[in-house]
């Protein structure tokens, strides 16, 4: 099954004529809840939401004795070839575990294959539905707010700013360009479809190679308005006094722009701090102490592009006399020394360029060896290597995500939930421990026991508590390492169901995929120079694929 779905006649379906999909699994190996899990219990709970929420034409997909983690399911893939032939509106299952056990790959199909063939998703047990949003707002912040304004306390404002900010509500008077307040509750961000096209370019010429200097020209060049002229013009206020040059974009703005996490659809609190409510000085706060709430509002940008460009401002690539840098300027490092590699032009008869490792620039020859490689042999290497990697993961799924998950070394599911109820079990131990040492102490202020029996005791049940502590700290930290793990592999697979094929290794690809290639020095085998590359993905690092290595021969260079 492809990666990404082919729905078919999805705008001339009747929408009535769709079915609502009720899923059945049940295998071996599940942990039954007395008979909670059987077909049939599935089948008349599945059954009866469907006629209590009114989900008209129920078809029932059933796979009996198949193991959650392989999604090779005969009914599974019937479902989801009819979600693609656009005859199904709705799936349903009892919970996320009849769906499948695979984080990666229940996250995909739910996330985003069912999302973009625009079917909804309910798991009854775990309250998931993808209709549904349910709004978790606190409503009485603002009449708060304005009260305490109307008192002028200062500290009760900040209080409620306080509370306001934990609680996930937007702290901003006036949103930022490409969101605007919904008339319907003043409360919500909704997105601003002018102002978010500006956003959007500007994200897009960023991915393109271009800084915030080169924007901020191109956007005044086309007369795009700048978010002060553009607030001005919809009658919103703004602190800024309107003159000649106020349709004139500053770097700064473009800065602001690329590196503000709203556009993820995120709310960032406390990201600024005044010395007193009455001042109109703003200052920088650091950002570990900044509350990021996610999913608050529609993104602007997706996850995948905001991050490239984060990664490409880090490189921070400046235009030398040359004129246009390569895309893969700033991306290219050493492998000797570790430092970047710059990129150089020859003048012959035929321009060429090529990268060479900076230590070796700077120190005169002394320090680091040239580690030369040209710029195209290199776009070659990668735009090969990216391209296999894609097939890979489309044509062999499972095959990739265990090699994913070899170099990640992340956790089986069996190891996580065994390590869950260790937690548990020391958890139920260390709060018996506390009422334990807690007893000892009243026998002793009784006189039931010594002063040294107590101590000796007490010292004991104190130790053992202590490594009960520490073990469940380690196990949480393993649990929360396995689910970033499979988190990051989520978001490259991703990458790949956006980019599944393309005709040429464009700046946005290069920057979507690729963290860092690094070079080794030639060296000369049996008569011949070669050289091995190293390319490291985002989210993911350097790929341990057995299938195929990255090297060139001096008949490639």
């Amino acid at each position: 099954m492809n990666l990404q779905p082919t729905i078919k006649n999805r705008k001339t379906k009747n929408t009535e004529e769709q079915w609502t999909a009720c899923y059945c699994r049940l295998s071996c190996d599940d942990d039954l809840d007395g008979d909670s899990n059987s077909i049939r219990n599935q089948k008349m709970l599945l059954q009866k939401y469907a006629d209590e929420n009114h989900l008209r034409n129920v078809r029932f997909y059933v796979d009996d004795g198949f193991s959650g983690s392989n999604f090779e399911r005969p009914d599974f893939k019937r479902m989801m070839s009819d979600v693609e032939d656009g005859k199904i509106s709705t799936v349903i299952v009892k919970d996320m575990s009849r769906f499948g056990r695979d984080h990666i790959l229940v996250g995909y199909y739910t996330k985003y294959y069912l999302a973009e063939a625009d079917v909804r998703f309910i798991a009854i047990y775990d309250q998931v539905d993808s209709e549904k949003n349910p709004d978790d707002d606190i409503t009485p912040f603002k009449n708060i707010l304005n009260e305490m304004y109307a008192k002028d306390c200062s500290k009760k404002i900040k209080a409620v700013f306080k509370a306001k900010g934990n609680a996930g509500k937007h702290l901003a008077s006036v949103p930022p360009l490409g969101y605007k307040k919904d008339p319907e509750n003043k409360e919500k961000w909704i997105i601003d479809e002018k102002g978010a096209e500006t956003v959007r370019e500007i994200f897009k010429l960023c991915v393109q190679g271009f800084g915030p200097t080169q924007i901020a020209r191109i956007l005044t060049e086309r007369g795009i308005d700048t978010p002060a002229v553009y607030l001005h013009k919809n009658g919103l206020p703004t602190a800024l006094k309107l003159n000649e040059r106020s349709n004139i974009w500053s770097p700064t703005s473009i800065s602001h722009i690329l590196a503000d996490v709203s556009y993820l659809g995120h709310t960032v609190n406390f990201k600024f701090n005044k010395k007193s409510y009455k001042s109109r000085r703003r200052i920088p706060t650091k950002k570990e102490d900044w509350i990021i709430f996610e999913d608050t509002q529609e993104a602007i940008v997706d996850k995948q592009t905001f991050e490239t460009v984060q990664k490409i401002r880090q490189a921070k690539r400046r235009p030398t006399d040359m004129g246009e840098m390569s895309p893969l300027s700033g991306l290219v490092y050493c492998a000797d020394c570790g430092k970047k590699m710059y990129l150089c032009r020859c003048s012959t008869t035929k321009q060429k360029e090529f990268f060479n490792c900076s230590s070796y620039r700077k120190q005169l020859k002394k320090t680091c060896t040239s580690h030369h490689i040209t710029v195209e042999a290199l776009a070659v290497l990668i735009q090969d290597d990216l391209r296999r990697t894609i097939y890979f993961a489309q044509q062999q799924r499972e095959m990739f995500l265990q090699t994913l998950r070899k170099n990640a070394a992340t956790r089986t599911e069996k190891e996580l939930k065994e390590y869950s109820k260790e937690i548990k079990t020391s958890e139920e131990r260390i709060e018996r421990l506390d009422k334990i040492i807690e007893s000892l102490y009243e026998d002793k202020v009784g006189g039931k026991i010594s002063e040294e029996r107590y101590l000796k005791m007490s010292d004991t049940y104190e130790t053992e508590q202590a490594g009960l502590k520490e073990r469940v700290k380690t196990l949480k930290s393993e649990i929360a390492k396995a689910k970033e793990d499979d988190d990051k592999i989520l978001d490259f697979m991703m990458l790949i169901y956006k980019y599944n094929s393309f005709e040429e290794l464009t700046p946005e690809i290069l920057r979507a995929f690729i963290e860092k290639v690094v070079v080794h020095e030639r060296t000369k085998v049996d008569g011949h120079y070669r050289q091995t590359v190293e390319i490291f993905y985002n989210f993911l690092g350097a790929i341990d694929r057995p299938i195929w290595g990255n090297e060139l021969t001096d008949e490639d260079d």
